[in-house]
């Protein structure tokens, strides 16, 4: 994405290409910043995303070269001025944050970060909650808060769910910057890409996943998630219920019997 769009324009741009949403961050200037207006734009738009039957991927992707620089620090400091010096403003952002993250979990459909440039605190949060992130050769990532006093406790949450806990603590504690091919290896992207195919790689994996059926990834989206956490015996008792559930559901009819056919499914959650 290039930074042609003018700072008057939405936060975030919407493109629509047969059942793939992009959500394109626009505020290159402030480095696309997780600011009150941004993050109030991206729930806005994926609970549009979410709405709409003809959707069936979202990309959330970024104009200019950095994809997410986190929080606009600056609007928070502005609020130190307050009676409370900040303390009601400072928990509503960090909860608009959280409730935005969780939004993307939740949502039945498959979201990917289409991530051009650098990711940095909220803005790696953001990438590491997607549930699949392709990024460029040049991308960077880190959580630089406690270089500045504060500790990235938020982005953690994303960060510790993604990769093993001795490299999230590294990454925590020393606010260091990695590369993308450090993060492929750490689990943070999927894959890596000469950037200009970061588009063609995203929309192929996009197209790729709008084909399957919306039953199937809701039901296996939700579950994977629920399950992550939970102790072995908890987790198989979960997922033999959906499977049982999934196996009575007209998609997983239709599939089975298209496979046996040796023919293409006529998804019924596609009509």
């Amino acid at each position: 994405m290039t930074a042609t769009n003018s700072e008057q324009e939405s936060a975030v741009l919407v493109e629509q290409v047969g059942p793939i949403r992009r959500l394109i961050m626009n505020r290159p200037k402030s480095r696309n910043a997780l600011s009150e207006e941004m993050m109030e734009a991206l729930a806005k738009e994926l609970d549009n995303a979410n709405n709409d039957d003809a959707t069936r991927v979202v990309v959330i992707a970024a104009n200019g070269p950095v994809f997410c620089a986190g929080h606009n620090l600056k609007e928070l400091t502005a609020r130190r001025s307050d009676p409370d010096h900040g303390r009601h403003y400072f928990a509503l952002i960090m909860r608009t944050c959280s409730t935005l993250m969780q939004a993307i979990v939740n949502m039945p459909k498959i979201v990917i970060a289409e991530v051009q440039g650098t990711a940095t605190a909220a803005g790696l949060q953001l990438v590491a909650t997607c549930d699949l992130a392709i990024c460029v050769n040049e991308s960077n990532f880190c959580t630089p808060g406690v270089n500045i006093g504060l500790f990235c406790s938020t982005p953690m949450v994303a960060l510790t769910r993604a990769v093993p806990r001795k490299q999230a603590m590294e990454m925590l504690v020393t606010g260091e910057e990695i590369d993308a091919h450090t993060a492929k290896a750490y689990g943070i992207v999927n894959r890596v890409v000469p950037l200009e195919y970061l588009r063609l790689v995203v929309d192929k994996y996009a197209t790729e996943i709008a084909q399957k059926s919306a039953h199937a990834l809701k039901f296996g989206k939700e579950t994977f998630y629920r399950q992550a956490d939970m102790n072995l015996a908890d987790a198989y008792d979960l997922t033999s219920l959906v499977m049982t559930e999934n196996m009575l559901a007209a998609d997983s009819e239709e599939g089975i019997s298209a496979f046996l056919a040796k023919r293409s499914a006529d998804w019924p959650s596609l009509k």
